[in-house]
């Protein structure tokens, strides 16, 4: 085989040994798991903002950023329910390129996968303990869940894996919601597929186990626009695409009808600045139609310190080193934006 064995990567007891999650923090978790699930349930009219930088590349910026947040969070709690995106690992398109704090904790070194995986736990725990916010992060590798499954309260499966059978299962035996995109080719059904994959259980393997899940009935729908065969960026954030979105929920007769729209990536067409634009219009289309109202559940937006991005070698921390970001003046007036929208909303 054309493998080569580097090292022996520690078991998710072993990490969880090194950087212990307390019992304050995991009761903090625990009622902000309720939180989020209320608002999939509709049981708690909040509205959900999964916002951050596009990647967790530094701890010390992360942690300011989510410093920051949480003075917000103060402020728009009784509308608002934020959940920091600390996104650790990145899905690359032709394998090349930055693929997050797992592989390098340090964007300048090579790659470290054992110290990767302790970094991760540890800046996602710093939020936690620091900040009161448990946090999100993408489900790149279904195998990793574990390291990380104590501290999340939101999950999300992105484009090129949702139609992959183990993130699939994996996600039917998570705890917490966990977001489908739509792949890069659009395809609706697709995404459905895998949310009713999601929602019911499975007998499969798992880090060398025979395992079994009960599925996850707060898997859900994610709008990240999509690419044509032609190279071309289609959005599907507007109220037709989401109307058409729910009458195909309702077809597949699925528990906890919801879907979150991600500002960025093909509906922004990587036009960072346009997520202000989408968040207003989406809040908008909730305002005037009561069924959108229950049925989109949040925002994902893509934020960070400075706005922009930059080349790792520039050294200018709090800039994304990936997809471009809106900085921090941006973030505070499209937080107010959802706020005052959702206050306004009365369905």
């Amino acid at each position: 085989m054309a493998f080569t064995l580097l090292h022996r990567l520690p078991s998710a007891e072993e990490v969880r040994k090194e950087y212990p999650l307390s019992e304050e923090l995991t009761e903090i978790k625990a009622k902000r798991d309720a939180e989020i699930k209320a608002i999939f349930k509709g049981e708690s009219k909040k509205f959900l903002l999964v916002i951050g930088p596009c990647s967790a590349d530094h701890e010390d910026p992360v942690l300011e950023y989510c410093h920051r947040l949480k003075e917000v969070a103060k402020d728009v709690e009784d509308q608002i329910f934020i959940v920091p995106r600390i996104y650790t690992n990145k899905p690359r398109t032709t394998g090349e390129g930055y693929k997050g704090m797992l592989h390098q904790p340090d964007p300048e070194k090579r790659a470290n996968l054992t110290e990767g995986i302790l970094a991760i736990r540890h800046m996602h725990i710093r939020v936690l303990e620091e900040c009161g916010f448990s946090t999100a992060d993408e489900m790149l590798y279904p195998d990793n869940h574990t390291y990380l499954d104590d501290v999340l309260s939101y999950v999300a499966v992105g484009a090129r894996s949702v139609e992959n059978q183990q993130h699939r299962m994996v996600a039917s035996g998570v705890d917490v919601p966990v977001g489908m995109k739509n792949p890069t080719s659009g395809d609706l059904g697709v995404m459905l597929n895998s949310i009713y994959a999601a929602e019911h259980g499975h007998d499969f393997i798992f880090r060398e186990w025979e395992v079994q899940t009960g599925g996850n009935p707060f898997t859900h729908a994610i709008m990240r626009g999509s690419q044509s065969k032609h190279g071309q960026m289609v959005p599907n954030y507007h109220y037709e695409d989401l109307k058409l979105l729910h009458s195909l929920y309702t077809e597949k007769k699925l528990p906890n009808p919801a879907v979150v729209v991600d500002t960025n990536h093909c509906n922004s067409g990587k036009k960072y600045k346009e997520q202000l634009r989408i968040a207003h219009e989406v809040m908008h289309d909730r305002k005037y139609s009561e069924e959108l109202a229950h049925f989109v559940k949040g925002l994902m937006v893509e934020s960070y310190l400075l706005e922009g991005s930059a080349k790792v070698e520039e050294h200018i921390l709090g800039k994304s080193i990936t997809d471009a970001c809106i900085g921090w003046e941006d973030t505070l007036r499209l937080i107010s934006t959802i706020y005052e929208y959702q206050a306004q909303t009365k369905y």
